[in-house]
C-alpha cells in the first residue's frame, strides 16, 4: 500500500466522520430547542401542535451520540459509566471513547509515517496498546480512590458511632461526616446526605453508594444499616463492631501480601528475563537479532512469543495475588 494512498484515504475516513458527527449533532440541537420551546414539526403540511415542556437529557446523550452507541452495541456504557463516577472523573462515556478514538488515530499516523508504512500491522498494534490508555488510567484512579476511600472508612465508622452516642440523628452523623473527613470519603457521605435530604429513601441511596465505591466494606456497611432499619437493634454498637472487623481485614491482608511479595517477585523476575536476554542479543549479535525485525517470520515469531509471555505472567499473578 503506498503511503500518499493511505494519507488519502485517512483523510477521507476523518472527513466523513466528522460530518457525521456535525449531522448528528445539529439533529440533537433542533430536537433539544425544540422540545424546550414545546412546538412539534409540521407533519404533512398541518399546523404546528405546541406540548408541555420536556426535561432535558444529559449531556453525554446530546454530545457523542455515535460514541454512546457504538458503547450501547458492545454492552460496555454502563460498565464504563460505572468505572468513571468511582474515579471521579467528569468524562462521560463518550468522551472516554473520544480519547481512546483520538489516541488510536494519532498514534497510528505517527507510527505508519515514522516506519514508512513498512509496519502495518506492528503500528495497528501500537495504535490499540496506545487507545486503551484512557481506560487503564480511569482503571487505575478508581482502584486508587476506593483504596483510600477504604482507608478512611473504619475511622468513619467508629465517629458516626460516636456521633450517635452522642445523641444525633443517623442522618446528622452522614451530615458531620464530610465535614470531619477528607476526599474521597467526605465526597461521598456529602452526596450520600445530599440524595438522603432530597428525599430520596435511605435504602436507594446507600444501595447508590455501593455501587459507586465497589467495596465489600461498604456492602457491609450497608447491610447492617439496612437490617438494622428493618429489625431494631444498637446500630452504634454494631458500627464499632463492623470497624474492628475491617482493621482486622486489613491486618490479615497486609500478611497475606508480605508472604506473596516473594512469589510475585519471582513472576516478575521471570518476565524480565527474555526481556533482559533480548537487549543482550541487539549488543552482542546484532545481525543475528536484526531477523526478529527485518524478516516476516521474525515479526510472528516475536508476537508469539510475547503473547506467551503475558498469558504466562498473568496465570502467576493469578495464582499469587490472594484477595481477602
Amino acid at each position: 500500500m503506498n503511503f500518499p494512498v493511505f494519507f488519502i484515504a485517512f483523510l477521507s475516513a476523518l472527513s466523513c466522520y466528522g460530518f457525521a458527527t456535525r449531522v448528528v449533532d445539529r439533529r440533537l440541537r433542533t430536537e433539544t430547542l425544540r422540545r424546550l420551546t414545546g412546538v412539534k414539526n409540521k407533519i404533512a403540511g398541518g399546523p404546528a401542535r405546541a406540548t408541555g415542556p420536556a426535561l432535558m437529557q444529559m449531556v453525554d446523550e446530546v454530545r457523542g451520540k455515535l460514541a454512546l452507541s457504538l458503547l450501547e452495541r458492545l454492552r460496555l456504557k454502563k460498565q464504563v459509566e460505572q468505572v468513571l463516577e468511582t474515579a471521579c472523573l467528569k468524562w462521560g462515556a463518550a468522551g472516554l471513547a473520544h480519547r481512546a478514538g483520538g489516541i488510536f488515530i494519532g498514534v497510528f499516523v505517527i507510527a505508519t509515517i515514522a516506519s514508512a508504512n513498512s509496519m502495518p500491522l506492528a503500528a495497528l498494534g501500537a495504535a490499540a496498546v496506545a487507545g486503551m490508555t484512557p481506560w487503564v488510567y480511569a482503571k487505575r484512579k478508581a482502584r486508587q480512590r476506593v483504596h483510600r476511600f477504604e482507608e478512611q472508612f473504619p475511622d468513619c465508622l467508629e465517629f458516626i458511632s460516636r456521633s450517635m452516642r452522642a445523641g444525633h440523628a443517623f442522618s446528622v452523623s452522614l451530615e458531620m461526616v464530610h465535614k470531619e473527613f477528607s476526599d474521597p470519603l467526605a465526597s461521598e457521605f456529602r452526596r450520600v446526605f445530599e440524595e438522603q435530604n432530597l428525599g430520596q429513601p435511605l435504602e436507594i441511596v446507600l444501595k447508590k453508594l455501593s455501587s459507586r465505591i465497589p467495596s465489600m466494606d461498604v456492602q457491609f456497611y450497608v447491610s447492617a444499616v439496612l437490617l438494622q432499619k428493618r429489625t431494631g437493634g444498637n446500630l452504634a454498637e454494631l458500627l464499632d463492631k463492623l470497624a474492628q472487623i475491617i482493621r482486622e481485614r486489613f491486618k490479615l491482608r497486609a500478611r497475606v501480601r508480605a508472604v506473596s511479595a516473594q512469589g510475585l517477585m519471582s513472576g516478575r523476575i521471570l518476565a524480565a528475563i527474555p526481556l533482559a536476554v533480548a537487549a543482550l542479543m541487539f549488543v552482542v549479535n546484532p545481525q543475528y537479532a536484526r531477523f526478529f525485525i527485518d524478516d516476516p517470520a521474525g515479526h510472528e515469531m516475536v508476537a508469539g512469543a510475547l503473547g506467551l509471555e503475558l498469558v504466562g505472567y498473568l496465570i502467576i499473578r493469578k495464582i499469587v495475588v490472594i484477595e481477602i
